[in-house]
């Protein structure tokens, strides 16, 4: 199996045989029969693809990545990506924006990256295109390809960056219109949240702690980023405000059966010590336990 590193730009141009423009930007549309090799790519440089085939099959540490054709899959700096060949397909067919952080330092896109989540959450969840949002997509990367062939000014990175800014919130806009039109598959992961966080809260929390995001979002198959948006578009809660409160109705629920102390009840919900667990309490409620059953 091949490790392939792409840190810098440069790189990822020479190992596709791509014309290097700019030496910390690229954009290039890949069609070309080649035979696809099993291998670990590692990213130091932001890379975007459309692609418009499943010329392979990838996957983000034990999790399969969810794409399929016309969909745009993101990664960032630090991320690793298997790839496995795909027999059904002999041409694979992709356009790439690649970008390194460097090319974004003193700019206002570069102190908000962490704005676009979806570098994060996308290892495990494409974003899925219609026809017209292809044509935007494509009509950013042509307007970056065209200011690489311009002859370089003092224009020319001030106006790549706000193209690249312009493209990413268009990935904003687009992965919101995805969490709503995919609304059933959205609500049955919710479910599924359900169940197993009054399953945790009631065999796991007393011996493994307060439940967290991350674990809801892995037993989903889901990053946490993602997760927690999705949860957000359907509940209009965050992840973390909806499991706070699953915490104070089960908490109720034990005060209320009259079965156990507070210092139990507190330690049945994961708290370490029976004065945090009052606290969170008080503070969800207004009241501490005690305030609460003797009202």
């Amino acid at each position: 199996m091949q490790e392939i590193n792409f840190n810098t730009v440069q790189e990822f141009n020479d190992y596709y045989g791509i014309e290097t423009l700019h030496p910390l930007v690229s954009v290039f549309r890949f069609n070309k029969s080649v035979i696809v090799e099993e291998s670990n790519v590692h990213y130091g440089i932001y890379a975007l693809f459309l692609k418009e085939n499943k010329g392979c099959k990838l996957s983000y540490g034990r999790t399969k990545y969810d794409f399929d054709e016309m969909t745009v899959t993101s990664f960032a700096p630090g991320q690793t990506i298997h790839i496995e060949p795909n027999p059904d397909v002999a041409m694979p067919k992709w356009t790439a924006l690649v970008f390194h952080p460097d090319f974004l330092a003193r700019t206002q896109l570069g102190r908000q990256m962490s704005r676009y989540e979806f570098f994060s959450y996308s290892s495990n969840e494409a974003l899925h295109l219609s026809t017209g949002e292809i044509e935007i997509f494509r009509s950013v990367l042509d307007m970056i390809s065209q200011e690489l062939r311009h002859a370089i000014d003092k224009h020319t990175r001030e106006l790549i960056v706000s193209n690249i800014e312009l493209l990413l919130n268009y990935c904003l806009r687009f992965y919101d219109r995805q969490f709503i039109t995919r609304e059933e598959i959205n609500h049955e992961v919710v479910k599924k949240f359900e169940k197993l966080l009054r399953e945790y809260l009631d065999q796991k929390a007393e011996t493994e702690g307060i439940p967290s995001v991350a674990y809801f979002a892995d037993k989903c198959s889901l990053t946490s980023g993602y997760f927690g948006e999705l949860v957000k578009t359907e509940t209009g809660s965050t992840a973390q405000d909806f499991i706070a409160a699953k915490i104070v109705t089960r908490a109720k629920e034990l005060l209320n059966s009259g079965n156990y102390s507070v210092s139990q009840v507190a330690y049945k919900l994961g708290f370490g010590y029976p004065q945090h667990f009052v606290r969170f309490f008080k503070r969800k409620t207004g009241k501490t336990p005690k305030e609460y059953m003797a009202a």
